[in-house]
């Protein structure tokens, strides 16, 4: 009696705690978007894990409903729902999921709020090596749990410098190299430019398809000032924090910059409209032509992986691109700042995981965490052209090519700022605040006002829009010169 009793009470236990026998599971995973029948999910996460794994069940939850608004917009009048909000109601709820896939941005609410396990513990007793995990994901990680690590991700995106190396021997100048500061490649970048009207080069842009507008300059710009860690306001978005001497020494250099013609100028766009008529009409008509890079008239250009494997597949098929001459290109490292000195561009961490601390089946998220971001999974997913591991050893050059692939991770994310997070999450016109430094940005460039009375213009207008928000958080903002509203344009 007493063996027959035993036997069920062992596998009770076993059932949850995730060892490797063949009892039935289960193993909820919440997401923000992503709904049970979610395809792309399931192919990317994790279809290979439960073939691996047939008696676990893989329940999919969603933080919001991806449907909602799907046959029309937010009722009026209806308040707007926070993703992170919901989130954390599926993780403290009665049914709690046991995976949590989040974005970057919601880790240290979910850290601070003691929502996630610790897996340090797990790592050192499975002597999982993390020593092959580039510097871009896990000191990105790390950063946000002082040092500890409470979340994984298998893949990445980041930036890299781009550049031509036909422009500098041109010149006779050198190639870029690895750990430029920003100040640096700017001096390249004056060095190489040259030439006027539709025969200049360019020494750099942020963008390969920026023409050099005030629009695109303000935006873009977010690059070189993110990792500084400027504020427009306050944690409390109570002030405008602009009238700054960070900031007055970010507009000017990138208003000297445009008037040297370091970044490519404004475009006439209906004589562009001409030349691509024309050219289509011949026969000649080149898809790169609005593509300042790819063109041949810019020397230095921000670079992903999609925009490397878009000039590798334009060189392999140029005999077939009427007006196209290959680019011969590397890549180097984003260019820092002595302030942070590590840190460069931006980079996304896909497939962001970690354990609820209050999992009902903690042993299979670990299993599950731990198979996604091990070796096997990224041998396996280094085949993709279109996304980077995690792991070093499976991040190669394509196709046998010799290129400085290493600069795609060898550099830490921008510093997440969590309050400002919170921000933009809590008030959906926020944004609006931002895009109507714009209007002051283009008085500076233009001439019409220094750059700290832009600034302190801005500050001052700043200051009643967010009195305004804080007033009527659903209202559109309506403080700009002329009474005339500002438009949400997103952040980039």
């Amino acid at each position: 009696m007493i063996a027959t009793l035993t036997v069920p009470i062992l596998a009770a236990c076993n059932k949850g705690s995730g060892a490797d026998d063949k009892t039935e599971r289960v193993l909820r995973i919440a997401t923000q978007y992503y709904g049970e029948e979610d395809e792309y999910f399931r192919q990317q996460f994790t279809e290979i894990f439960e073939y691996n794994n047939p008696n676990i069940k893989i329940e999919i939850v969603s933080a919001m409903n991806p449907d909602q608004y799907r046959y029309g917009g937010r009722p009026e009048g209806e308040k707007r729902e926070d993703p992170n909000e919901k989130m954390k109601e599926i993780i403290n709820g009665p049914n709690p999921p046991d995976v949590i896939l989040m974005n970057y941005d919601q880790l240290p609410d979910l850290i601070s709020g003691n929502m996630l396990k610790q897996l340090d513990t797990d790592i050192t007793k499975d002597k999982f090596d993390l020593s092959d995990v580039v510097p871009a994901v896990i000191d990105g990680i790390k950063s946000l749990g002082d040092g500890k690590l409470f979340a994984l991700a298998p893949t990445f995106s980041s930036q890299v410098l781009l550049y031509n190396k036909k422009p500098f021997d041109d010149a006779g100048v050198q190639y870029p190299k690895d750990g430029m500061t920003w100040d640096e490649m700017f001096d390249l970048a004056r060095r190489v430019s040259k030439g006027e009207g539709e025969n200049r080069v360019y020494g750099f842009s942020f963008n390969q398809y920026s023409y050099g507008s005030k629009e695109n300059l303000f935006y873009e710009m977010g690059t070189y000032s993110a990792p500084l860690q400027l504020r427009m306001f306050s944690d409390n978005a109570e002030k405008m924090t602009v009238d700054s001497d960070g900031w007055e020494k970010v507009w000017n250099t990138m208003i000297q910059l445009s008037k040297e013609k370091i970044f490519p100028e404004p475009v006439d766009y209906s004589k562009m409209d001409a030349v691509r008529r024309a050219a289509m009409d011949s026969g000649e008509y080149n898809p790169f032509q609005n593509n300042t890079f790819m063109n041949g008239k810019l020397a230095m250009t921000i670079g992903q992986q999609y925009s490397i494997n878009e000039l590798i597949r334009a060189n392999k098929s140029a005999a077939s691109i009427k007006g196209y001459t290959p680019i011969d290109w590397d890549i180097v490292t984003m260019p820092t700042h002595p302030e942070a000195k590590d840190v460069g561009g931006n980079v996304y961490l896909n497939g962001l995981m970690g354990i609820n601390a209050k999992a009902q089946n903690p042993a299979d998220a670990w299993k599950f965490i731990k198979f996604i971001n091990g070796e096997d999974w990224a041998r396996l997913k280094s085949k993709s052209v279109n996304q980077l591991v995690s792991r070093a050893k499976y991040i190669q050059p394509r196709e046998g090519m010799q290129y400085n692939i290493k600069a795609f991770y060898s550099l830490k994310p921008v510093p997440m700022e969590n309050e400002m997070s919170k921000l933009y999450r809590q008030y959906q016109n926020i944004g609006q605040v931002n895009s109507m430094g714009m209007q002051y940005f283009k008085k500076a460039i233009e001439g019409t006002s220094t750059v700290r009375e832009a600034l302190k213009e801005w500050q001052t207008a700043g200051d009643a829009a967010l009195k305004q928000m804080k007033e009527n958080p659903d209202a559109p903002i309506n403080v700009m010169p002329g009474g005339g509203k500002t438009m949400a344009i997103p952040m980039g």
